[in-house]
């Protein structure tokens, strides 16, 4: 252990870490980056498959977006964002509502992903409150969401390696049965069914819609459970339900946005625009902390009246609209235009997949391999034919991260599922290394 990672250790409390694994495993500690690749201080490579927890679209000091940050901070910082504004935030927002589903035409600013949950949800409680349904005061959500950390993103999530211990303080929240496409109870596969399993949700929202504010969901991929994929017909009943109730669609696409289901947003596959939208993770290209959500003018207007009614949104954080994540931004989604990214991307996902499958296939500890756009995942069982799970205290996922980190790419598991979420500047060879060090990875864990 070197000198930086024993400081490391006497001063850092890492997040969603055990701290004592550290003793065996001290962290890895990162000097530079450059594309898709980290550097350590020792000049070791790591190829970033996880785009460093979700958020890296465009490789590691990108040059534009250096640019752009360089440029910023030569005129503007920060500044408050009551009563005062700038060119970035205003020219983002415009951008955005301009490439969002729509009828999403204003645009709270927040810090991350969890805050923009957070939004979502008391602006849902909220307007219920200011509109006369007084009795909507709760949420509702599907099995294995993940939503956030903060309280209300916790209490609309269903994970319990999250959120069980907290369970005493966290919001009351209806939860349904929602989809499970590799273990489908109906018999069917997510590439023709017709979202069977919405009947869990369509009875919940049936029976409590007059106690319900808003339904929160991740559009097509629960990322924290698993990378688990769902059919968009699922996301279309949903809406008619919503609608149908009064009840408001809450589109999470935190992690899902900015072209990683291969569209700019996974809702767009259904058809469908969410009352609410929240965004974050690759909205700043993996720079700095940022989010939105996004809401209709309705659900705008119910805030909208004299100061002395009360009813406007009182809600702020400090660097809520800052000049420097915005213009990264704006200079990301400059890149999606100007390099046709979402097109390039297609060959880049059919690589992946292809050469996935084809390992996949024949792999006695691999149970289903499932992609979308720029995801995919092996998910990893104990039994292929009867898609038995690995005992979760094994770490199965766990120790072949390990191993393949030695080999120099970076696969932070979920559980036993091994995920790829390159950035989108990946090269062929890249793409290469990446999946065949995964495969030799569980091949080596196996012993194969």
């Amino acid at each position: 252990m070197n000198h930086l990672q024993k400081k490391d250790l006497q001063y850092i409390w890492h997040p969603c870490s055990q701290m004592k694994d550290y003793e065996d495993f001290p962290p890895i500690i990162i000097e530079r980056g450059e594309g898709a690749y980290l550097y350590d201080i020792n000049g070791k490579a790591y190829l970033d498959a996880v785009s460093s927890w979700w958020v890296n679209l465009f490789g590691h000091s990108n040059k534009r977006i250096n640019k752009a940050v360089q440029k910023q901070v030569e005129n503007l910082e920060h500044v408050i964002f009551a009563n005062f504004s700038h060119q970035p935030a205003i020219g983002l927002a415009e951008r955005i509502v301009n490439i969002t589903p729509a009828g999403l035409n204003k645009v709270f600013f927040a810090d991350n992903g969890s805050s923009a949950v957070e939004v979502a949800l008391k602006l849902s409680f909220q307007y219920h409150q200011q509109t006369g349904k007084t009795q909507k005061t709760k949420f509702a959500a599907i099995s294995d969401a993940y939503h956030g950390e903060t309280l209300g993103a916790l209490s609309v999530g269903d994970l319990d390696l999250y959120s069980k211990i907290f369970k005493p303080i966290m919001l009351n929240t209806y939860k349904a049965a929602g989809p499970d496409c590799y273990r489908c109870p109906y018999g069917k596969c997510r590439q023709d069914c017709n979202a069977e399993c919405f009947e869990h949700m369509e009875q919940l929202i049936s029976q409590k819609h007059k106690e319900i504010c808003a339904v929160i969901i991740e559009p097509l991929i629960q990322g924290a459970a698993g990378m688990k994929i769902y059919p968009p017909i699922y996301l279309k009943k949903l809406k008619e339900m919503c609608s149908q109730y009064h009840v408001h669609f809450i589109a999470d696409e935190i992690a899902v946005g900015f072209g990683r289901t291969g569209k700019m947003f996974a809702c767009e596959y259904a058809g469908i625009s969410p009352d609410i939208m929240c965004l974050s993770k690759g909205l700043t290209a993996g720079y700095m902390p940022l989010s939105l959500t996004l809401v209709t003018d309705e659900i705008y207007k119910a805030f909208y009246c004299e100061y002395t009614e009360l009813k406007a949104f009182m809600h702020s954080h400090s660097y809520t609209g800052n000049p420097i994540a915005c213009a990264i931004a704006c200079e990301s989604l400059n890149i999606f235009e100007e390099d046709n990214v979402l097109e390039k991307n297609k060959q880049k996902s059919k690589l992946i997949g292809d050469m996935a499958v084809k390992f996949a296939e024949k792999h006695p500890y691999v149970g289903e391999f499932r992609q979308l756009g720029m995801v995919g995942a092996l998910e990893l069982v104990e039994n292929k034919k009867t898609k038995k799970a690995f005992d979760w205290t094994k770490r199965i996922g766990y120790n072949i991260y390990k191993i393949a980190l030695e080999k120099g790419v970076l696969l932070r598991p979920l559980g036993n599922v091994i995920y790829f979420m390159p950035p989108y500047i990946v090269e062929e060879k890249d793409i290469e290394f990446m999946v065949n060090t995964a495969f030799e990875s569980i091949n080596q864990y196996f012993g194969r």
